[in-house]
Formats: C-alpha cells, structure tokens, sequence
C-alpha cells in the first residue's frame, strides 16, 4: 500500500475517486497503469521518464516510440553493466588463481 501511495504522490497514478471512509478508489484503467508502472520501474525506469510515458499513453496518443527508446537505453545500460560485473569476475578469478592457503598472493620465483 505504502508503493502506491507513493505513486499517488509522485502524480503517477491517480485514484478516481475515495470512500466514504477516505479510503482511495482505483478502477481497471487504474490497475492496468499500476501493471505499466511496477513492469517499468523493475527496468530501473525513473519516476520523471515514467511520468511522460503515463502522460503521453493518457492523451491518446501512440506512445511506441517513447516506450521502444526508453528500453532501448535501458538495455544499453544492462549491457554495460554486464560488461563491467564480467571484467570484475575475471578480475576476482585472477585474484583466487594466485591466492595461497595462508591467505597472501602466490610469489614468482
């Protein structure tokens, strides 16, 4: 409950109404936004780009291109950061390779 209310107030998501109690009232349209929303920030997408995607799927117009470009850079950025996670591996399998038993570097003789 605390992630959507924080949605709500970030202005991502808007209930369409509350209870008698005051309690926020959400529809389908509501639910299928939340879907959009929690698929888009497991991608690490940001609260302000996420914002203009909701906005621009809101007016009606397609918005392919701006989902399709936000993906694109989200895969660069895993792409790099599978390159840098797989350069430290070898770096850590370097270091292993040479440790001795009691816990220091191997030494060239």
């Amino acid at each position: 409950m605390k992630t959507i209310r924080f949605y709500c107030d970030q202005g991502l998501l808007q209930p369409r109404g509350r209870s008698e109690a005051g309690y926020r009232l959400f529809d389908q349209e509501n639910l299928a936004e939340l879907t959009i929303i929690r698929a888009l920030r497991a991608m690490d997408v940001s609260i302000p780009e996420l914002s203009r995607i909701l906005e621009v799927r809101r007016s009606g117009v397609c918005n392919c291109s701006v989902l399709k470009g936000s993906i694109a850079a989200k895969m660069t950025s895993i792409d790099q950061r599978i390159s840098e996670l797989a350069s430290m591996k070898n770096e850590l399998a370097r270091l292993l390779d040479s440790w001795q038993d009691c816990g220091g570097s191997k030494v060239d003789r």
